[in-house]
């Protein structure tokens, strides 16, 4: 459990990272309206801020729900993934101050912990239609609010690792050349050599 490796020292944002049970807990008393979101949030962009940001004004708080490695290993994202433990993607988006709460989840979905919080919104971002949010119709049914919140900065993670990936084979090609020069030089030695014993 990531919050049981907090110390006196820990740095305070860390103090946001709940288990699944104390997100209940703390969701009973939070100030409402409660905004609810999750995802995988394994490295951190543009893009994921900028909608943080802009679930956080929906509401008087944010709590926010990562998948569990095994979670995100299910979706298939490609291999690797999650490049980040869910202790360091707790960490990162605990750090931010839009974020009110961080908890996890390690099912496929977060239908449990959103009947366990019930939030008074609902927010996905804008590659999700409302009507296949996972918990859209019990928040509705209480009144509360379901958004997909549009794109501002079209960024991916996963594009953003091809590119790195990319970006790592072209380094490796680069290097290849120069450590196969020195090897011509032992053959020109030995050639040296032969001439003289004639």
């Amino acid at each position: 459990m990531p919050s049981a490796h907090l110390g006196a020292s820990a740095p305070d944002f860390e103090r946001k990272i709940l288990s699944p049970a104390a997100a209940a807990a703390w969701a009973a008393a939070a100030p409402r309206p409660l905004v609810f979101t999750n995802g995988v949030f394994d490295l951190l962009h543009r893009g994921h801020v900028t909608y943080l940001s802009r679930a956080r004004a929906l509401g008087a708080s944010l709590l926010v729900a990562l998948n569990g490695d095994a979670s995100v290993r299910r979706l298939r994202k490609g291999p690797g993934r999650p490049l980040n433990a869910l202790a360091e993607r707790l960490a990162v988006v605990a750090a931010l101050g839009s974020v009110d709460a961080v908890t996890w989840f390690d099912e496929d979905t977060p239908a449990a912990l959103i009947a366990a919080v019930r939030p008074d919104a609902l927010v996905k971002g804008g590659d999700w239609p409302v009507e296949r949010i996972v918990g859209a119709a019990e928040v509705r049914a209480r009144g509360g609010l379901v958004r997909s919140i549009p794109f501002e900065h079209e960024r991916s993670t996963t594009a953003l690792v091809r590119r790195i990936g990319a970006a790592a084979r072209a380094s490796a090609r680069r290097k290849a050349p120069r450590a196969s020069a020195p090897r011509s030089k032992p053959r020109a030695a030995k050639s040296r050599t032969r001439r003289r014993g004639r």
